[in-house]
This record gives C-alpha cells, structure tokens and sequence, in this order.
C-alpha cells in the first residue's frame, strides 16, 4: 500500500510576523512572545485545515529561526558584562526547543477537529562540511530588520557581516545580519523521525535547519584514537585497526537552511522507504511570506510561475540566478529541485494560507517531477 507523506517547511515568519512597525516611531518592532503565539497559532490553523481533510496521511514539520535565533544573540549581547555570550549551535538548539513547544500546540488544534494525532518535537543535529565555501561567504539572514546605517553601525562596531536583504512596502532598504549556511550533509537524528512517523506521530525535526556539527576526526596517540571536541573536551578509545573512526560530532558556529535541510530529510526517508520495498508518495511545501515564486521579483516585469517540471525548475535557476540569490529564493529552488530528484512527488512554495488553492493550481508555485 502506498504512503503518503507530507512534509511542511515553515518559515520563521510563521510563527514570528513580519513587518509590524511602531505607528509613533515608523521603526520595526520585534513581535513580542503574545505577539508570536499568536501568529503561531494562525499558521497551525492553516495546516490544520489540511491535517483534517487527509487525516490517514503522514505529516513532517520543520522550521525556519531566523528572526528568532537572532533575538537570542541579540539578548545575549545586551547582557554582555553579566553573562556569557552564546554561540550559534547553542542558539539554534534554543530556537529548537522553544519554538517545537510552540508549533507542537498543533495537538490541541487537531484534537479540537476530533483528529486525535501527536506532534513532537525533537531536537536534531545535521552535519556539515567544515570547509563548505559559505564559512568564507556568509549568506545565511538571520536577526532583526535593520536601517542602511544601522546595519554599517554593526558591521563597525561588532564585526557583524550585514547585507542588503530587500525593500519594505514604502521601498525603504531592509539589512541585516548574514552568517554562514554550510550545505547539509547528513541528519543525525533520522531513526528517531522515521520511528516517530511509523507510530503516528507528526515530527517537528531540523528546526532552524538543524543544529550545525561536523564530524571529528580522531588522531592518534599511544594506541588509542583521540577525537577533541569544543571547549577543550575529548573522547578516548583504543584504536582499532580496521574499523571506521566513531560517529563523534561537535557544533560550528553556523546556521543551515532550513529548506535544503528539510529537502535532505525528505530525500533519506524516500531512500529508506525505497530500500524496504516501500512505496512512499512524498509532497514538499515550503511555506513562505511571497505568493510562490516570481521572476524579475518586485520590478515592472515581475512573472509569477505557478506550474514547472523539475526539468523546467532546473532551466529557469540556470537562465535566470538573478532571480535565485542566495540567502533567500535560491536556497528554496535548490532544495526543491534535490527533493524531486531523489524521488519525490510534488513540491510547493506558497503561502500556508494559500495551500489549497496551490494545489488546485490557482497560488503558489508547483513543481512535478
């Protein structure tokens, strides 16, 4: 019998809302946590709405942590002098559990609709490749929205590596802060999501992309393999000739896309299921503030693309990398092009809200492979 998975990647905006300026000041404001539960709720509203009508199917959810994860930097540098700072995988295993608990109420609003399904989240390590070209390029948006100035103020002050991020609705400029986003490799935890979806479960898995690690290499002294960690931690064990080294990880300070991550997940459960003998039908949606994709976006000549073949999706990002910058619509083509190539069925990038006329082919963008 054929499985259905639906895998939801949501962006940080899902659960954080965008755009709220202070009427007095004209400046941005950072949704506070009523603000977020809110916006959070609606989102889960949304999803709901789908849940309910397909109830036999298998559900995924991951998320984005970008305005999140850099309010967690941006307290710690305020309390800097008092605490100590914090590094980004300690950020994002933050962002993960907080943000999990959140979009885990998805329970109460399933059980309010007599579909009866649990939501958990599990706190998830990705690796990375320590000499991946975006620890030398950063490319990755994390943190508030900043002014021209503001953001010059903390590339000066602070070392922050800023870059322009877009225009607001008045077509004022919109910076902030970028750090890398290594490309994943693998996800440590994926027995864990696989066993959560054979028994029912809706995971939350790779938030914020994942926590950021890479493998350790051991050395060797004395007979015994040596794998030295962060902050001046080791793990022992005699050498054993032959053998593979352990499966010994430590965190980098990084932030991965949490669609490639998303997309990475989804391509090893079709590859598990396909070793099995399982037949599993897997659908990607990539939940994002834009009505899908659109070449020539916010110019005259902007064009909406609401149908693609994967061979389609692939010419276009060739024909047109101006429209794909990295950082912001690439990541999202790219991940849906690796979905679809390993298997998948069908990838969306659309609105939560308009997921269903999405998939009647009248928002969002479709690709088919």
């Amino acid at each position: 019998m054929k499985k259905k998975l639906w895998i939801f990647s949501l962006g940080g905006n899902e659960v954080s809302p965008m755009d709220l300026k202070d009427p007095k000041t004209g400046k941005p404001v950072t949704p506070d946590i009523p603000l977020q539960w809110q916006r959070t709720v609606q989102t889960l509203r949304s999803i709901a709405d789908v849940i309910e009508k397909r109830p036999n199917d298998y559900y995924l959810l991951t998320h984005g942590n970008g305005p999140q994860v850099g309010n967690i930097l941006l307290r710690a540098e305020y309390a800097r002098g008092i605490l100590h700072t914090l590094p980004l995988d300690i950020c994002g295993a933050d962002s993960q559990g907080a943000m999990g608990y959140m979009l885990a109420q998805l329970s109460n609003e399933l059980r309010m609709r007599g579909v009866n399904k649990v939501v958990a989240e599990t706190v998830t390590q990705v690796v990375v490749n320590p000499k991946d070209p975006d620890f030398q390029n950063p490319s990755k948006f994390i943190g508030s929205q900043l002014s021209r100035d503001e953001a010059e103020d903390r590339r000066r002050k602070d070392g922050w590596n800023v870059k322009l991020y877009g225009t607001d609705k008045e077509g004022k400029e919109i910076w902030r802060r970028v750090v890398p986003s290594p490309d994943p490799m693998d996800i440590v935890e994926i027995d864990v999501v696989e066993a959560q979806l054979k028994a029912g479960v809706i995971p939350i898995s790779v938030g914020g992309g994942g926590i950021p690690v890479v493998n350790v290499e051991p050395r060797l002294d004395g007979g015994e393999e040596v794998y030295e960690c962060n902050y001046g931690i080791t793990f022992k064990r005699p050498q054993r000739p032959g053998e593979k080294p352990a499966a010994i990880r430590s965190g980098v300070e990084a932030v991965i896309d949490k669609d490639l991550a998303t997309s990475l997940l989804g391509k090893m459960l079709i590859e598990r299921a396909r070793a099995k003998g399982e037949e599993l039908e897997a659908h990607f949606a990539i939940f994002t503030h834009e009505d899908g994709v659109k070449l020539d976006y916010k110019k005259p000549t902007q064009k909406d693309l609401r149908k693609l073949t994967l061979a389609d999706a692939k010419a276009t990002v060739e024909k047109h990398p101006e429209s794909f910058p990295a950082g912001s619509m690439g990541p999202k083509m790219r991940a849906v092009i690796r979905f679809l190539e390993a298997g998948g069925t069908a990838a969306y990038i659309t609105k939560t809200e308009l997921f269903s006329k999405t998939l009647e082919g009248t928002a969002g963008t479709t690709v088919t492979r």
